[in-house]
């Protein structure tokens, strides 16, 4: 077993990035993303990989177009601001199927926003986020370790389905230090590239492209990423539960939340409440099922997010009539993030109307 490391969020996705074979970055610093490039620039050269500060997030997400497009492995990061500027070029790489990692550590907006722990960033990163009506998965860690362990399965995924890849965290996640076990990168069996461009001189001319100006050309490669999505949606949701197999209320949160709502969730159990935690870690495949499964025992289901209320349209759309949905919402700002208390409160008055 690997020794134990005492890191921080972002040094951790950047060692996951850099043991799942990634040697080509490139991006530009933003708070409170600015551990990843800087661990990057620091190890990348030694082995043989590239470090390159873009001239801007539009640049970075261009050079990672340009490196996956030869088969390479190859990331960027960011935080929200800048994600927004590799809106057009993430949309690019999905229309061409060309696998990349992503990474937005979130901050609070909209506009400049400011630093704080913001989930805000939600319908962005799942919905798309760029025009064309795309899908890209998305993951949401909520440890160091889960930074270390879905940055690496992003690179396999990314791979797998030929399409760009989020990590979605935000400044708790990316800034707080935590025990490390950086295990080896795990044994997958990944499909053959063989549609990588490789240059002049080459026996078969390749090309990687999103323009299709041919009679039905667009309506065809549109059901072929559609299909591509339904078959994520069948084999990568990815969810985790905490005491739901009794509850009659079940709290959903993703990411840094998730933490807090599970220590809540432990002393609403200390007061004798049948309370569960539902954590989906995979935002897009949003893992429906499953929640659906869980709301449908339980018959309410209370969504806690650092934003307005964005994650639970897509509970809303999964549990349908199954589960009465209700929202807690702290948007960012100063002292935005909620208190295990304070959540143990809104749970008691949620599981009290459920009682009634």
């Amino acid at each position: 077993m690997s020794k134990r490391l005492f890191v921080k969020g972002n040094e951790a996705a950047a060692m996951g990035a850099v043991e799942a074979g990634c040697r080509y970055y490139f991006g530009y610093p933003i708070t409170p993303q600015s551990d990843i490039p800087e661990y990057l620039s620091r190890v990348l050269p030694g082995l043989n990989g590239e470090f390159i500060q873009a001239e801007s997030e539009i640049g970075a997400i261009n050079m990672l177009l340009g490196a996956s497009a030869t088969g390479a492995r190859a990331m960027t990061s960011s935080s929200s601001p800048g994600i927004s500027l590799k809106q057009e070029g993430i949309s690019y790489m999905a229309g061409a199927e060309l696998p990349g990692v992503i990474i937005n550590i979130s901050r609070s907006g909209p506009g400049l926003g400011g630093i704080d722990a913001s989930q805000s960033d939600y319908f962005q990163c799942v919905k798309g986020g760029g025009h064309g009506g795309y899908h890209i998965p998305v993951l949401a860690p909520n440890s160091v370790q889960e930074m270390y362990d879905l940055t690496m399965h992003a690179f396999d995924l990314a791979d797998r389905y030929r399409t760009p890849v989020m990590l979605l965290g935000d400044s708790v996640i990316g800034q707080m230090k935590e025990a490390l076990i950086p295990n080896p990168r795990p044994a997958t069996e990944l499909p053959a590239k063989g549609w990588e461009v490789r240059g002049k001189g080459g026996a078969e001319q390749r090309v990687v492209k999103s323009l299709f100006l041919g009679d039905g050309e667009l309506e065809a490669h549109n059901w072929h990423l559609h299909a591509k999505y339904q078959v994520m949606k069948e084999k990568e949701c990815i969810s985790e539960e905490y005491e739901t197999a009794d509850a009659c209320l079940i709290v959903a949160g993703f990411g840094s939340v998730s933490r807090i709502a599970h220590t809540a969730v432990t002393m609403a159990r200390a007061e004798g409440m049948k309370v569960g935690l539902f954590r989906p870690v995979t935002l897009f495949p949003f893992p429906e099922k499953a929640l659906a499964q869980a709301a449908g025992r339980a018959g309410k289901v209370l969504v806690v997010e650092l934003n307005t209320g964005q994650m639970v349209e897509d509970v809303r759309l999964s549990v349908g009539a199954a589960a009465q949905v209700s929202f807690y919402g702290r948007p960012p700002g100063a002292g935005s993030l909620p208190s295990p208390e304070e959540l143990l409160e809104v749970i008691r008055k949620n599981y009290d109307e459920s009682a009634r």
